[in-house]
């Protein structure tokens, strides 16, 4: 296979430019570069050059596996920062449940929720989460996602918590560990939970995963508690996540800014405290729809967050119980039509600025020179129609690291 690879005649080419300041925010977050009648040329595993075809003649082209790309558009590799892809098991029946009218926080409370998933996680061998969580990113994969992050979190022992980040890992993930997701039934407490964790799980934990997270919600963890958690990963070397204000505002948001997090995810029970202390702050909104559409809940205030000037994310928040999907196509879809982002906000939002809180503005989530070689070709013939067709499947190829990873 060559080293080189030209994709070339396609009918659009988007990216946020090079240049650009991230994470991009208010005016900023709805201009993206659009070239017409485009190619992309890619050298190992990174972007040679890209533009018009009426620049192309100026490269030496010997040796080069070309991609037609006529009647396609190609968008960065999409990226997808908040994921829990390490779990064995489903949650079928509280499905099923929940749409009889169940609530969330009622299965939560009587064993359900995280805590079966725990269970069955748990239950199984680390080839087999391995295999899952492998199984999972190819879902992804086929959905344009080429670079995701992947939480542990429903093992909450030391020997499954540990498989999660490795498996994550073993998948090309950017593993997270999100060892303060919920009580596991074998402790009385959250404090002394949290003992055990930042004794005996943390060390290991710290030399697999880049992140650290924490779930603040009534049923979970408290402010000080979380406060405790990641101050302790935080001197461990990891950068810092919060699951934040998803049912109840307590107080999370603060948390984030004050500990200098790279970002607060979920959002749904934010108000305009949170979303100006949000605006002001380099801590990055990360937005979910795809769960509190399947929750039927609230959806967070991404149009004020943008207006106010706040950076925001996108994400799928890919898990078996609250958001069973890996599409961001999809979660496009959600934010212009229930978010109201218009679909340049959208693209930039799972591109760029999400690569911003994985610590990879620098060389993933825009198409240019020197940056990874992350393309998604949409069978199209406007990159718009990413957002445009719900549901759709519009995906013709992935390119991942300079090389074809997927195609129809």
């Amino acid at each position: 296979m060559s080293e080189r690879l030209l994709v070339r005649d396609l009918a659009q080419l988007v990216t946020a430019s090079l240049g650009a300041s991230v994470p991009l925010r208010g005016t900023a977050l709805r201009e993206l570069d659009v070239v017409e009648d485009a190619f992309v040329l890619c050298e190992g595993t990174t972007v040679a050059a890209a533009g018009s075809m009426g620049e192309l003649v100026a490269l030496g082209l010997d040796g080069v596996e070309e991609v037609d790309g006529a009647g396609l558009c190609a968008i960065p590799g999409l990226i997808d920062c908040h994921t829990h892809p390490a779990f064995l098991g489903d949650r079928v029946e509280e499905f099923a449940l929940r749409a009889g009218g169940a609530s969330y926080e009622e299965l939560h409370a009587a064993g359900g929720g995280i805590l079966s998933t725990v269970r069955a996680t748990r239950a199984g061998s680390e080839q087999e989460l391995q295999v899952a969580v492998r199984r999972h990113a190819d879902w992804m994969l086929r959905a344009g996602t080429t670079t995701f992050e992947g939480k542990s979190g429903y093992g909450l022992d030391r020997d499954t918590e540990l498989a999660s980040l490795e498996a994550v890992a073993a998948a090309g993930g950017c593993p997270t560990w999100l060892g303060a997701h919920a009580v596991p039934q074998e402790f009385d407490d959250a404090d002394a939970y949290l003992d055990f964790m930042l004794a005996d799980v943390l060390p290991a934990a710290a030399e697999i995963a880049v992140a650290a997270d924490v779930f603040v919600e009534e049923g979970a963890f408290s402010v000080d508690q979380a406060r405790r958690y990641l101050t302790a990963c935080r001197e461990s070397g990891l950068a810092l996540r919060l699951h934040a204000d998803q049912f109840n505002e307590l107080g999370a948001v603060a948390l984030a800014i004050e500990l200098g997090a790279r970002s607060v995810d979920h959002l749904e029970a934010t108000g305009d405290g949170g979303i100006r202390a949000l605006a002001a702050s380099d801590v990055t909104a990360v937005l979910l729809p795809a769960s509190a559409l399947f929750l039927d809940r609230p959806m967070p205030p991404a149009r004020t967050l943008a207006d106010a000037g706040a950076a925001i994310a996108l994400a799928t928040d890919f898990n078996p119980g609250s958001a069973f999907c890996e599409s961001l196509p999809l979660v496009c879809s959600l934010a212009c039509t229930q978010l109201h982002l218009a679909p340049a906000e959208a693209l930039a939002a799972c591109t760029v600025n999400a690569a911003h809180v994985l610590g990879l503005a620098d060389r993933r989530g825009r198409i240019g020179p020197g940056q990874d070689a992350d393309l998604v070709l949409l069978d199209a013939p406007d990159w718009q129609h990413l957002a445009y067709h719900l549901g759709s499947d519009l995906i013709a190829a992935v390119i991942r690291r300079g090389a074809v990873a997927w195609a129809r």
